[in-house]
């Protein structure tokens, strides 16, 4: 295994193509083609499919994918500092479900660095692109809550993916709602009252399995219930339907607005938000930042 075959990985994947991927890499289709075949056989399994449609990540592929990607980017920094003496930016990815704070650590993060000597990129999507990015190193943590219903499911999940799952806070159970909604002038609500109200859920595509729900008590039968796919589009559901989602009632106001609020549900339930990582993994300098930003949101927990 030579950086050049990993690198030619790499080009390959962007391009979906040996022939855009060679004249990229300004080499012949055949020599790339006999490259990647040579690094194949020493690995034991195939990194590509190839159809005539075009040419496409093994599931093997992916994950190795991961790794030439962190290989190759190393070397660039040890490049950068010790021979070429250039300037390469250090990079952070994360991804998370849809959570203010976890935003709103991310952008403490970049105020602290800046963005002269760093790239940063950051993922707030669907519960199972958590898990597979940080798992194909697309992203080197992912944020994500587990609680008694689905902790079993996601840990065996996480467990087959050689991740693990770190908490960082505990947390009721919380109505975010819209300070318009006639229930928000309460101190506790019940969940029966709020069988009037659409409660609003973040769709999971095709993953969209209680145990990947965004919400605590994903098993409850209600009787309105509306999936979007953003943050902003549930925002405005609150206000213009009366609209309710389930949270862990920590309020970002600098982001949101200061329009919303989080009244206590009536449930014994908790939730315990953390992060989720590659096992015996090495957590970088900004890494170990954007862990200690989230942290400091156990302060503002309202329990």
């Amino acid at each position: 295994m030579t950086l050049n075959q990993l690198k030619y990985i790499i080009a390959i994947s962007k391009e979906n193509s040996l022939n855009d991927a060679a004249k990229k890499l300004f080499i012949s289709q055949p020599s790339l083609s006999a490259a990647v075949h040579s690094l194949e056989e020493e690995l034991g399994f195939d990194i590509f499919i190839r159809s005539k449609s075009g040419i496409s990540l093994t599931t093997k592929g992916i994950e190795f994918l991961g790794y030439a990607r962190s290989v190759v980017e190393q070397y660039d920094i040890l490049d950068a500092r010790y021979i070429s003496k250039t300037n390469v930016k250090r990079s952070f990815q994360v991804s998370m479900q849809h959570y203010t704070f976890a935003v709103n650590a991310f952008v403490e993060l970049i105020k602290q660095y800046g963005m002269d000597e760093y790239e940063f990129e950051v993922h707030e999507t669907k519960t199972y692109e958590v898990i597979e990015n940080v798992k194909n190193q697309k992203s080197e943590i992912g944020v994500l809550y587990m609680n008694d219903y689905n902790q079993d499911v996601l840990t065996r999940i996480l467990t087959e993916a050689g991740l693990v799952f770190t908490p960082l806070f505990e947390c009721g159970i919380y109505v975010y709602m819209s300070k318009s909604n006639p229930l928000a002038g309460k101190k506790e609500i019940a969940i029966e009252e709020l069988d009037e109200y659409p409660c609003l859920a973040f769709a999971q595509g095709d993953h969209n399995s209680m145990y990947f729900a965004e919400e605590v008590l994903s098993t409850y039968e209600y009787k309105r219930r509306i999936r979007a796919n953003d943050r902003a589009t549930l925002l405005n559901l609150m206000v213009g339907i009366n609209g309710y989602t389930l949270c862990s009632g920590i309020i970002c106001e600098d982001l949101n607005g200061t329009d919303y609020c989080a009244i206590r549900l009536k449930t014994d339930e908790k939730m315990t938000i953390g992060y989720i990582s590659r096992k015996n993994s090495i957590i970088s300098e900004l890494g170990q930042k954007y862990i200690e930003e989230l942290s400091r949101y156990k302060e503002k927990v309202l329990d």
